[in-house]
């Protein structure tokens, strides 16, 4: 990482590095020629409209259209390589440690706050669609958008194919008003979007949930609940611990943006932030009730397993039982003595056989009135 080691040694000797002045920086890029640039758009806003240019914006370009005529920058990239972000990250005095984060992704959701810059990570939620859960099924998807908020620039570093920004990014265009409030206006519309994705993935988890519940309970062969295959609900524990992991440790940097005053966040923009609180709070109940539901359903699928077995059991005790008879009269006239009780008798064939059976049947009855069989 000595691209990243070089921006500490930059951010020590200056709290603005000096690219931040009209001069060129060099966004070098590490990826193949035939590989599009992590640059998804750059773009000025000015008063909530984007300022048309004709051609597509540098961020060099674009800051120094803001230095000299106002405005906002608002940079989205994908999965940038350490090469490419380097340039960007001298150019807007990030911080290293963020930096080297939004690089190498796989972050827990967090706010920090970086001298006269917030960076924020976020987890995108996808819900996997699929016919059939079974004990491979993906329920979830998930990636990380990473955010830079500054006081005049915005930057967002998106990993994973899922939760793409473009579609806000034109509704937010559609808002001059809203947008006209700033970079704090972006990090909150940003902040909705993932929490909204959230709650349709919890109600999506939600039918796959019940619909194994209603499985486990349903009543088999003989009015008996046989449970289902226990690595299916496994499995979907598992994603639902993934989701977790995604909403949980959101909750308290939600709260910090909702509640304490920060020079980067409108006053206006904050107001929202409490909504935005709200929503995943809710979600994260929803989780949480998810993984201890999903815990009673297992357990409940174990104790019905062990049941059938033991009702199993009990059915082949009970044939083991009426067998037993006509294996011991057999048995007994399979010796060979030559002073066999009736062995010569006329009747002594058909009147074994007699008995043998209506002890069997006797048998059966008392077996099948007591619920063995």
């Amino acid at each position: 990482m000595s691209m990243i080691r070089d921006l500490r040694t930059m951010v020590r000797t200056s709290s603005r590095p000096s690219p931040r002045k009209d001069t060129a920086v060099s966004y070098d890029s590490t990826r193949d020629p035939g590989t599009p640039s992590a640059v998804v758009d750059c773009a000025v806003y000015r008063d909530g409209a984007r300022v048309q240019t004709g051609k597509p914006l540098s961020p060099h370009e674009a800051m120094r259209l803001v230095r000299r005529d106002g405005g906002f920058v608002w940079i989205g990239l994908h999965e940038p390589t350490e090469a490419e972000f380097a340039g960007i990250a001298s150019e807007f005095g990030l911080h290293p440690l963020a930096v080297e984060d939004a690089v190498q992704a796989h972050q827990r959701p967090k706010l920090e706050r970086y001298d006269d810059s917030l960076f924020t990570v976020f987890k995108t939620i996808h819900y996997v669609e699929h016919d059939r859960l079974t004990a491979n099924s993906e329920v979830v998807e998930t990636g990380e958008v990473m955010c830079f908020t500054g006081r005049d620039f915005f930057i967002t570093v998106r990993h994973g194919g899922q939760g793409s920004l473009r579609a806000l990014r034109h509704r937010l265009q559609d808002d001059p008003e809203l947008l006209a409030k700033g970079p704090s206006a972006v990090l909150h519309a940003i902040a909705d979007h993932v929490v909204d994705g959230y709650i349709a993935v919890a109600d999506a988890v939600q039918d796959d949930i019940d619909e194994v519940e209603t499985e486990v309970f349903s009543p088999g062969r003989g009015g008996v609940a046989r449970g289902v295959d226990s690595a299916r609900i496994y499995q979907l524990k598992r994603e639902v611990l993934e989701f977790k992991r995604a909403v949980a440790p959101l909750l308290r940097p939600m709260q910090l943006l909702s509640e304490r005053p920060m020079r980067l966040i409108d006053p206006d923009i904050q107001k929202y932030f409490r909504d935005v609180a709200d929503h995943l709070a809710r979600v994260q109940e929803q989780v949480v009730s998810f993984d201890e539901l999903l815990n009673s359903i297992l357990q409940a699928n174990l104790a019905q397993a062990s049941v059938a077995q033991n009702e199993d059991m009990r059915k082949i005790t009970a044939w083991a039982a009426i067998i037993a008879v006509p294996t011991m009269v057999t048995g007994v006239y399979g010796m060979n003595f030559d002073n066999m009780p009736e062995l010569h008798w006329r009747y002594g064939y058909p009147l074994v056989l007699t008995v043998t059976i209506v002890a069997c049947v006797g048998i059966h009855r008392v077996l099948k009135r007591n619920g063995w069989l």
